[in-house]
């Protein structure tokens, strides 16, 4: 049996963003429902409830603009490995098919060293 390796530097980095996206998110309203949905096609960050709107949240993080904005790297790949990770999400949890659901992006960007700005993108992409 081998002992679980404690996460990356950058691994830590993603649990403080996404607990950062999930706090802007639910302090608006949204209840999480999941965290790290994963199956053999991808990982949804976060799944949320919004009213009765399910909401697929993609977290990005970005310490510098430098190669484009956090925004930016949710790319055509990343939003068609999410929509089927949805998917597989929704056929293994009946009770949320008939739900609308909607695509978000939770952008965080470095301003400085200890201050980041949110930017939230809801129905990012369909």
């Amino acid at each position: 049996m081998t002992a679980k390796q404690p996460p990356t530097w950058r691994q830590q980095l993603g649990i403080q963003f996404e607990h950062a996206a999930l706090c802007y998110l639910e302090a608006r309203g949204l209840s999480l429902l999941c965290r790290n949905y994963r199956c053999k096609f991808g990982e949804i960050d976060l799944i949320m409830l919004d009213k009765s709107t399910l909401v697929f949240v993609e977290v990005r993080y970005r310490r510098s603009t430098s190669y484009g904005t956090a925004a930016a790297t949710v790319d055509a790949r990343k939003q068609a490995r999410v929509r089927v990770t949805a998917r597989q999400f929704l056929h293994s949890h009946l009770q949320f098919r008939q739900h609308i659901c909607r695509f978000d992006v939770i952008a965080i960007e470095a301003q400085t060293t200890d201050k980041s700005v949110i930017q939230w993108i809801p129905d990012a992409f369909y």
